[in-house]
């Protein structure tokens, strides 16, 4: 058994009983985003949030110690990512990353933003053309020291 098996058992049960990450992370008592990225291996439980993520899904005592295992973070399959969603994230990078980091630079200085003290929000947003995707990332700006 491994971090794998145990997000693959997640994922199989979310679907066949019809759960949503929303009412999962309610019971958590984390964001719908850091719940989900925990389910899906990318996050660390506490204890009690394993317990309550065992209860959910019928996770045993091993499976649950497996969600507050520090992860290999990352979990994209190939370096450029197929998936038709998880491209287009990778498009918004390649085409608008430089001006990202230009206007972040300008802005703040020479540093980066932090995935570490990091908030994601994702909602949808009404819009008569066609429904829109609001996300909000949010890091903390970690400026390079000089040594």
């Amino acid at each position: 058994m491994n971090r794998n098996d145990v997000t693959e058992k997640i994922i199989s049960t979310k679907v066949a009983k019809g759960l949503q990450w929303e009412a999962i992370a309610k019971k958590v008592g984390q964001s719908k985003e850091w719940t989900t990225a925990l389910c899906l291996g990318q996050m660390t439980a506490t204890a009690e949030q394993a317990k309550i993520v065992g209860k959910i899904f019928g996770l045993t005592a091993e499976e649950q110690k497996w969600l507050q295992v520090v992860p290999y973070k990352g979990s994209l399959p190939t370096p450029v990512p197929t998936d038709p969603l998880i491209y287009r994230w990778y498009e918004v990078v390649s085409v608008y990353g430089t001006t990202i980091k230009e206007l972040i630079h300008e802005e703040f200085g020479d540093g980066i933003m932090s995935a570490i003290d990091f908030s994601m929000d994702i909602q949808r947003e009404a819009n008569p053309n066609g429904d829109r995707v609001n996300v909000v990332l949010s890091g903390k700006f970690l400026p390079y020291k000089q040594y």
